[in-house]
């Protein structure tokens, strides 16, 4: 008796167990997120738990021919991974899982077979798990995107075009093809950015980078690698896809102006460059290089243009790479020297001054031009601590010769459009003075018209402030440039400096000469005193003193010359004056 109670005293306890653990799962089930679908592989049994009405609403499931049910809640990619899950018809598996997109078009699920088995390993139960992992999958597809494409313009991005790019060159090695490369560059971009605003920018990448996409294809890539530069990859260039149809129809389009949000129009231009492989190239990252290259030489024609990779653009473009790498060596140990090339006035022949010019021999002992690297300066930044050495340097050396010679005499310096538009441009001269104690009536400093373009006022106000204290200024290259009668009033200037282009054909041109007779003219009532650049003989020193030019510059009376033969020519000078 006491056996059989202590077995029913078991057994209920047993049972008591089971219901706590059963409350305990439909506890767990009802507050999960996730929907589950148990079946019971002996008799049949199958019953829905968990969340299920939020991932399959209003389907019932009482046999495994219902299964069929959750077919249509799937999208059709997805049915046959779906049902081999609901079946796992290789038993001998103990679990399997997918992902699977649900027909609502949004709702992502990871579906989980768990399969038990009993003590002689045959299955009895299967518990099928669906989990909501919309959020997650959303953030690895983004994630994704962000790996392969740009954000701004959806277009493929740097990193993944050159991967693809690879693989077109791979394939044209193996097919003995063509792979072009379109580089392009937005023209003055910066303009647009500071004209109207970045959200302005921002609005014509989009645009023109929606308009490019209209080329992509099985053959062709076309990426946004960064601001205002796209790149287009064509796998055997012909027929639609060629490079010509292509330009063809970016031209056309930048013909029209960009529509924007808020109803303004803006205008662009494009310059392109083209490289092909094999012939250009060996390699991706060169064909990209290569085609960049001959699209900054393009910009130099003249921009709104399309330029084919030829070797001698390489040429030059390595030949100025080896400057850079020499001219940034040459800035830190300042390694350069200058020359001075006197002025004289026409009238008495006398020396009105001279025009200090930086002169650089590299560490081969080859001199380079100034015509070569001083572009090459004002690109890379290098002309900021260049053009204060100059500054310094001319200074410095002037006003040793100013205490030791009694000569009336100004210094003119060349002073670059960076320079000039720099905060601390009229401090630095100021201070430059002032550490060598040179009286400012003595300097000149030389401007081109192409200080005036970005900033007018600005440049402006620097000028009529330095004027202040006694600094002259002048302005070169006259007639080369934008020259506007216009604005040339608005200049606070004291001198013109008539280009050697004119001088070169004064003596043989009747038009050039009615120019500069007209130039000198007009200097004169304005109250502008005139120089004459590049004077190399004597018929053209006679006609400009006939016309009134005041001062002369040139290898007719001075080459530019190192400061120990400007030293002799002045002690020449002040001994021929006692």
């Amino acid at each position: 008796m006491d056996e059989l109670r202590y077995q029913v005293d078991l057994l209920s306890a047993m049972n008591q167990k089971l219901e706590n653990e059963e409350r305990m799962y439909r506890l767990l089930c009802a507050t999960s997120t996730s929907a589950f679908l148990y079946v019971n592989l002996l008799d049949g049994y199958i019953r829905t738990l968990g969340s299920w009405e939020q991932f399959f609403p209003e389907v019932q499931i009482r046999d495994v021919n219902d299964f069929t049910k959750l077919y249509s809640r799937v999208e059709d990619k997805y049915v046959l991974p779906f049902r081999k899950l609901l079946y796992l018809e290789d038993l001998k598996e103990n679990s399997g899982s997918d992902i699977l997109k649900l027909t609502d078009g949004s709702t992502w699920v990871e579906c989980e077979v768990n399969v038990i088995y009993d003590y002689a390993h045959m299955p009895t139960d299967k518990i099928i798990r669906f989990k909501n992992i919309s959020k997650l999958k959303n953030q690895n597809d983004e994630l994704t995107y962000m790996a392969y494409y740009d954000v701004m313009t959806g277009l493929y991005n740097r990193n993944y075009f050159v991967r693809l790019l690879a693989d077109f060159v791979r394939r044209a090695e193996e097919e003995n093809t063509v792979v072009s490369v379109m580089f392009i560059d937005v023209d003055d971009f910066s303009k647009i950015n500071d004209g109207f605003g970045l959200a302005v920018g921002d609005e014509v990448v989009q645009q023109f980078g929606q308009f490019l996409q209209e080329f992509s294809s099985e053959h062709v890539l076309v990426s946004h690698f960064n601001a205002d530069l796209y790149c287009i990859g064509i796998f055997e260039p012909m027929g639609k896809y060629s490079v010509e149809n292509i330009y063809q129809a970016v031209r056309e389009r930048t013909k029209l102006p960009f529509r924007l949000s808020n109803g303004q129009d803006v205008d662009i231009s494009v310059s392109v460059g083209v490289a092909e492989f094999p012939e250009a190239a060996q390699n991706t990252l060169e064909l990209i290089n290569c085609a960049e290259i001959v699209m900054f030489k393009a910009k130099k024609r003249g921009k709104d243009s399309m330029q084919y990779f030829d070797a001698s653009i390489l040429k030059d473009f390595l030949h100025n790479v080896a400057i850079e790498t020499k001219l940034k060596e040459a800035v830190f140990a300042q390694n350069f020297t200058m020359n001075f090339q006197p002025q004289y006035f026409t009238e008495n022949g006398k020396l009105r001054g001279m025009e200090a010019l930086i002169r650089w021999r590299d560490n081969d002992g080859r001199m380079i031009s100034p015509a070569v690297f001083i572009p090459i300066a004002e690109k890379n930044g290098t002309i900021v601590p260049i053009g204060a050495w100059v500054v310094d340097e001319s200074i410095r050396i002037f006003s040793q010769w100013k205490k030791d010679y009694r000569i009336p005499m100004i210094l003119s310096l060349n002073i670059s459009a960076i320079q000039y538009n720099r905060d601390d441009f009229v401090d630095m001269i100021l201070n430059c003075l002032k550490k060598y104690d040179l009286d400012p009536n003595f300097l000149e400093l030389e401007i081109t018209e192409s200080v005036f373009i970005e900033n007018f006022h600005d440049v402006t106000e620097k000028l009529r402030l330095l004027r202040e204290y006694g600094i002259k200024v002048s302005l070169d290259d006259f007639g080369t440039g934008y020259s506007s009668l216009s604005y040339l009033k608005k200049l606070p200037i004291d001198t013109l400096k008539i280009d050697k282009s004119f001088i070169d054909t004064i003596t043989m041109d009747e038009n050039t000469r009615v120019i500069a007779d007209s130039v000198v003219n007009m200097a004169k009532r304005l109250g502008y005193e005139t120089i004459a650049e590049g004077v190399e003989d004597q018929d053209q020193f006679n006609y400009l003193k006939k016309i009134g030019c005041d001062c002369i510059q040139g290898f007719f009376l001075g080459r530019p010359s190192t400061s120990e033969e400007i030293e002799r020519l002045l002690l020449r000078i002040e001994e021929s004056e006692r």
